[in-house]
């Protein structure tokens, strides 16, 4: 029996450089075989890509095919990554979903190059002015139906992107977004953000159970419980989203939100749970939108 390398079927990848220079981002993308829209396909871009993509094309081609029983249609996923066979690349995704202001931090580990966060508005500038247009020359997407998701930094990237370039995205969605960053330095943004011409955005907040006041029950197993639990009071992930789609909520933000707790999960366990709404948010049946 010969071993073969597996593909997901119907995904590509490539590499594409900002042009203010910089290393290369890798782009995994999945695009539908069926009839296309009038419109063009909806489109979900995602963070983390290597770690996210996954779960999404997974969630996608197993519901996708019955859009009765599970509201969701087809549609282009574009995941921006990182040239490695790694799930995470830390020092780039620092850089790239940490908001401003630009700050350094202690290596990772001893003798590694410090961390640095504050790039995300290159990162925005490349998905409006790079990504988009490379996807427009490949596959025909709809403008009116792109969504953001990212997780962890990359839920708070999300939100910093809502907040600074509201016309970039119909769906907002954030993932255990650490609002708690730098003292929730991403409400100054909140406070500032531009406002929202046209419909209203949709913002979807979510957590896992057990980003709040107490961990899950294997974790007080271990010996860093007490540090642990300590930390999650202290960062208070699930308590600060619920209250910002609180806050957010209405027409005079011009967002619509909702919050999501996704009972029985971790900071890390969630990913899969929260790509899998992304996906439901993003590709709504059109069945269910009455088109």
């Amino acid at each position: 029996m010969t071993e073969k390398a597996y593909a997901l079927p119907g995904t590509v990848y490539f590499d594409l450089a900002p042009v203010a220079g910089g290393e290369p981002y890798r782009i995994f993308l999945f695009t539908p075989k069926g009839e296309l829209p009038a419109a063009g396909w909806p489109l979900l871009v995602m963070t983390d890509g290597n770690a996210t993509f996954p779960f999404a094309f997974a969630s996608m081609v197993t519901q996708a095919p019955y859009p009765t029983g599970t509201n969701v249609d087809w549609g282009v996923i574009a995941a921006i990554g990182y040239p490695s066979d790694e799930p995470y690349d830390a020092l780039r995704r620092a850089w790239d979903l940490g908001p401003p202001p630009i700050k350094s931090y202690p290596p990772y580990f001893e003798g590694g190059p410090p961390v640095r966060i504050g790039g995300t508005g290159d990162l925005l500038d490349f998905i409006e002015s790079q990504l988009f247009p490379r996807l427009d020359e490949m596959v025909r997407t709809d403008a009116t139906r792109r969504s953001l998701f990212g997780h962890s930094f990359g839920g708070l990237f999300t939100l910093y992107a809502l907040f600074e370039r509201p016309g970039l995205f119909a769906n907002w969605i954030a993932a255990s977004p650490t609002i708690y960053w730098e003292g929730s330095e991403i409400l100054n943004n909140e406070a500032s953000r531009k406002r929202i011409a046209g419909p209203a955005a949709f913002l979807h907040l979510s957590a896992g159970e057990y980003e709040g006041d107490r961990l899950a029950p294997f974790q007080y197993r271990n010996d860093d419980a007490a540090s642990r639990l300590e930390k999650r009071k202290t960062e208070r992930t699930a308590a600060l989203a619920q209250e910002m789609a609180i806050r957010l909520n209405g027409p005079e933000t011009g967002i619509r939100t909702q919050f999501e707790l996704f009972a029985g999960q971790t900071h890390m366990s969630v990913l899969g749970p929260a790509v899998n709404r992304a996906v439901s948010i993003a590709f709504e049946s059109g069945v269910a939108q009455g088109i």
